[in-house]
């Protein structure tokens, strides 16, 4: 038999359908070849020893923006991905799906932004075209047939000029109701910002008023757009795709009223994955950090926070991800009401989980992989190739040490945005190797830069849509 060109031996790996299992796993051509018994004499280029070490799967972060400097459009020259996938490598993250923003049609582009992406990233992205116009949404199926990019994203909140900050046009909910039906004729499913606007701009101009200075804080952020904003939202666009045939996928969910609305759609027969992000599992509005907190949707109350710990815990919450914004601590600058909203997270999402979840709420390494890896691979159509340690699947893992301590500190940042929200924590659980399709992106805790570039852009399918 040819040998295996790498075999890790000696760890805990979390296989499918069995659990926590002590194998050894080999790997050949960037695909896992075989689950073996440990110990299993065998022939390989590069052998690894595991000890005291748990095997994920690669965590899939979906929901990212990449772009160039305080841009989050989209990454314009290699560097930008070459930074930002090493936060990722740095996390355990194996594979990310960033948003693409613009005005014009993704058809002239995508094909530009994926070789920008592949030149420098160390991780495998996709990509979610943003469908704000009248043309990309007659893109819509070139997009998931020719490019393999079935999920859409759409800003429920872009009307009344609220899209000019991000250059995009206003639409409403006839928009959204042909957007869903172009996602259920070709297979693709939609991601709603869910934001009902025009409540928010009756509660910001009275909250702007009493507050003028925003010295309210993330309180006075958080009361101009509150939970039942965000849950109407929530509910109407899980409606409106149920009628139209399509699946929804909710983003960053952080409220309980939110996380509510999804549950009783799916009841009622929507089709509703829900995702959240560690920051609103870790911080609320009475986090001392200022405006270093501005996020939208808003950290909320510490009840809305133990409510999405409770849906993490019973299932009900799918997916993790990090909403990552590379934007630098600069774009926090002149206050609570013109701060950029917006934090990096990618080098701490797995990290937080294993510490917050595993470590303190007993959340089982299971259910941190399905949170992760298994569940994202799932919902955005990646199941076929990454998302579990199984034969035949792409080599993406994430070795971590679920015990050891760490504290996060500045220095150690690698993503543009060079700072965290988590300085200063000690978290228990840490990532000591990356590795994608079998290559190491991050080994022994440190950055393998000959990764830069390996990275390629991956055609997704969606399985549940059909």
């Amino acid at each position: 038999m040819t040998p295996f060109d790498l075999v890790l031996r000696g760890g805990l790996a979390v296989l499918p359908g069995q659990g926590l299992t002590k194998c050894d796993i080999a790997v050949r051509e960037g695909r896992i070849a075989a689950i073996l018994t440990p110990g299993t004499d065998c022939a390989a280029a590069e052998t690894v020893t595991l000890p005291g070490l748990t095997v994920l799967p690669g965590a899939i972060d979906a929901h990212i923006h990449l772009g160039h400097g305080k841009d989050i459009s989209r990454p314009r020259e290699p560097g930008d991905a070459a930074r930002e996938s090493a936060a990722a490598a740095a996390g355990g993250i194996t594979c990310f799906i960033p948003y693409l923003m613009a005005s014009d049609p993704f058809e002239a582009i995508l094909d530009d932004v994926i070789a920008v992406t592949e030149a420098g990233s160390r991780t495998d992205f996709g990509y979610h075209p943003i469908i704000s116009t009248e043309l990309q949404l007659a893109g819509v199926p070139a997009y998931a047939r020719d490019w393999g990019a079935p999920t859409f994203k759409i800003f429920m909140n872009n009307r009344g000029g609220e899209g000019k900050r991000l250059g995009l046009p206003d639409i409403d909910d006839g928009f959204l109701l042909r957007l869903c039906e172009a996602a259920a004729a070709n297979n693709g499913m939609v991601c709603p910002h869910p934001e009902t606007i025009e409540l928010a701009w009756v509660l910001r101009e009275r909250v702007m008023k009493a507050d003028p200075e925003g010295k309210g804080g993330l309180a006075s952020w958080n009361a101009t757009r509150p939970p039942f904003v965000e849950g109407d939202a929530v509910q109407r666009a899980a409606y409106i795709a149920r009628v139209a045939g399509a699946p929804l996928y909710v983003v960053h969910t952080s409220s309980a009223e939110a996380l509510q609305a999804g549950i009783r759609q799916r009841a009622a027969g929507a089709r509703v994955f829900i995702e959240t992000c560690p920051h609103y599992l870790t911080h609320d509005e009475t986090w001392s950090g200022g405006d270093m907190g501005k996020i939208n949707p808003p950290l909320r109350s510490p009840a809305d926070r133990e409510a999405l710990w409770a849906g993490i815990l019973s299932g009900a919450v799918d997916t993790l991800a990090t909403d990552h914004v590379h934007r630098d601590a600069s774009s926090k600058a002149g206050g609570l009401w013109a701060a950029s909203p917006g934090c990096p997270g990618m080098e701490t999402m797995l990290p937080v989980l294993l510490s917050e979840g595993h470590a303190k709420r007993g959340l089982s390494l299971e259910r941190v992989a399905a949170l992760t890896a298994t569940n994202p691979a799932h919902a955005m159509g990646l199941g076929h190739v990454k998302g579990s340690i199984a034969v035949g699947l792409d080599a993406d893992l994430a070795i971590v040490d679920p015990a050891a301590r760490w504290t996060v500190e500045r220095s150690g940042i690698h993503s543009a945005a060079g700072y965290s929200i988590y300085e200063g924590w000690e978290l228990t659980g840490r990532v000591v190797h990356s590795l994608v399709r079998g290559r190491f992106t991050l080994r022994d805790g440190a950055l393998d830069d000959a990764a830069v570039g390996t990275g390629r852009y991956v055609r997704r399918r969606l399985a549940h849509a059909a």
